[in-house]
């Protein structure tokens, strides 16, 4: 005989066992079997991930990182069947552990729901996801490098690549390469491709801003949907960069010298920042060009670097400041104006010396090598120059001191970061462009402060105080190059390494 039920206890209703008293009047088997609370909830889904980039699609077209079994995984499972998961209780969320190269993912749940007149059920379940492959838009853009909406064209019409290694450098400080689909290298510019508009013209505004340059701008029509108006463009900005570098010789226009401060029309290009920065050799006079100015006033250089002949100088005296002229400008603090005697370094067989005024008369000694340019024995072929009264013009012009390259390179216990790019063609004069490049960064601290700069830990450390050699680069501006590395699934902590 089956045991009597106490006082406490009923019979279920179904089966007749003996079970504490509960609305339903039914055993947890017999109510089971009567309802399912798990119905109507998905017990399979899927998940699309991308390959390229280890992301997963959140709908409708959001692309997040996540880590397997990790909580934002598991946000994004659940997202799936929260529809389906609103008649339900949820009580707890975990994952099952499968192979990760299996392409699924088990979720267990816990869900409670109240049934047959306030009786209270908790189930059980597992739901499966399909991991399948899918690649996002930004990586089919990548993938396809005609996928563009955009193209930002950087143009300068010169024979040297001065300023595109300086513009490369700010792009990489202030991380602008990040939203490129490509970047290209040709001849005379880059050309940067972008995803959209606005990130093209968020770029051409940098360019603005940094150097001295205009931009116009054109679209082309892709595609039209007439029945939802939506048109597909590929727009095109073009930014011209002012021909102008550092070290070249210019003629200025008589009145745009005039209106810098009535300063000689034989001016040096020592800086090109976000404007060119001009200096008169004979009288320290400094001004600056905008891209506004110049444009207006258009100049071009006498000179290209190759033209550059190396002097040897013979006897120099430095000269006491110069009474202003009436509307002179501003001059020059951190250059002295000294009188020179220079003989080329092709003709030490002659007796043949020039005369010139030079801005270069803190650094310059007897004995040292400087390049400059001859214009005493030249073909002059500028509008400006040849127009001007020859009493004005000076024989030779000086640039730069010159140093041992070989042992500049051997003694750079430093580097410069580069931009991923598709070159078209490796000019045998780029290596010579960029080793000017980084001795301009070496002599000129104010474009250094514009530069990220690393230390190359495979050349020794020496020391700083060495006064007779070429300027160097001190330690303190120098950066930690860092790599940062992170494992396939996210979950490690970064290792750094110097």
């Amino acid at each position: 005989l089956p045991p009597l039920p106490s006082l406490r206890s009923s019979l279920c209703c179904q089966c007749g066992v003996p079970i504490p008293p509960n609305p339903a009047n039914m055993c947890v088997g017999c109510l089971r079997a009567q309802v399912d609370i798990t119905e109507g909830i998905p017990k399979q889904g899927t998940l699309h991930f991308c390959k390229q980039c280890e992301r997963y699609l959140q709908p409708p077209g959001t692309w997040i990182q996540c880590a397997l079994e990790s909580r934002e995984l598991l946000a994004l499972c659940l997202k799936k069947i929260k529809a389906s998961l609103s008649k339900v209780r949820l009580i707890d969320a975990g994952f099952i552990w499968t192979e990760p190269h299996s392409k699924r993912l088990k979720l267990k749940l816990t869900v409670q729901k109240e049934v047959m007149s306030g009786a209270v059920l908790q189930q059980v379940f597992v739901v499966e996801y399909i991991v399948q492959s899918q690649m996002c838009e930004d990586c089919h853009r990548i993938e396809a490098k005609d996928f563009w909406k955009a193209v930002v064209q950087v143009r300068q019409k010169t024979l040297h690549k001065k300023t595109f290694y300086y513009l490369e450098q700010l792009i990489l400080k202030h991380r602008l390469h990040q939203n490129t689909l490509r970047i290209k290298e040709i001849h005379d510019g880059l050309d940067f491709y972008y995803s959209s508009k606005q990130q093209a013209q968020k770029m051409v505004d940098f360019l603005q801003c940094t150097v001295p340059s205009r931009s116009k701008s054109s679209q082309r029509l892709i595609s039209h949907d007439i029945h939802s108006n939506v048109y597909n463009y590929k727009s095109t900005f073009s930014v011209e960069i002012v021909p102008i570098c550092k070290d070249n010789v210019v003629c200025l226009s008589p009145k745009l010298a005039q209106s810098l401060g009535n300063m000689s029309q034989i001016c040096v290009c020592f800086r090109v920042t976000s404007t060119v920065h001009l200096i008169d050799p004979n009288t320290l006079q400094i001004a600056e060009v905008d891209a506004s100015t110049y444009w207006r006033h258009p100049f071009n250089s006498l000179f290209h670097p190759k033209q550059l002949e190396e002097f040897i100088i013979m006897d120099i005296s430095r000269v006491q400041e110069k009474k202003k002229a009436a509307g002179a400008g501003a001059r020059s603090n951190k250059h002295t104006l000294a009188e020179a005697w220079v003989r080329k370094t092709s003709e030490l067989n002659t007796d043949h010396q020039y005369f010139c005024c030079t801005h270069l008369g803190h650094i310059l000694n007897p004995g040292d090598l400087v390049l400059g340019f001859d214009l005493a024995n030249c073909n002059l072929n500028d509008e400006f120059a040849n127009k001007m009264d020859p009493h004005n013009i000076p024989d030779v012009v000086l640039i730069k001191k010159t140093y041992d390259r070989t042992k500049r390179q051997r003694r750079r216990n430093w580097k410069l970061k580069e931009l991923e790019r598709d070159r078209e063609g490796m000019d045998t004069d780029d290596e010579r462009q960029y080793q000017d490049f980084l001795e301009d960064l070496e002599e000129d601290e104010a474009i250094r402060k514009n530069v990220n700069i690393y230390r190359n830990a495979d050349i020794p450390v020496e020391s700083d105080t060495d006064d007779d050699g070429p300027p160097r680069i001190s330690l303190a501006e120098m950066l930690e190059d860092l790599h940062i590395s992170q494992d396939a699934t996210g979950e490690e902590g970064a290792n750094m390494m110097t």
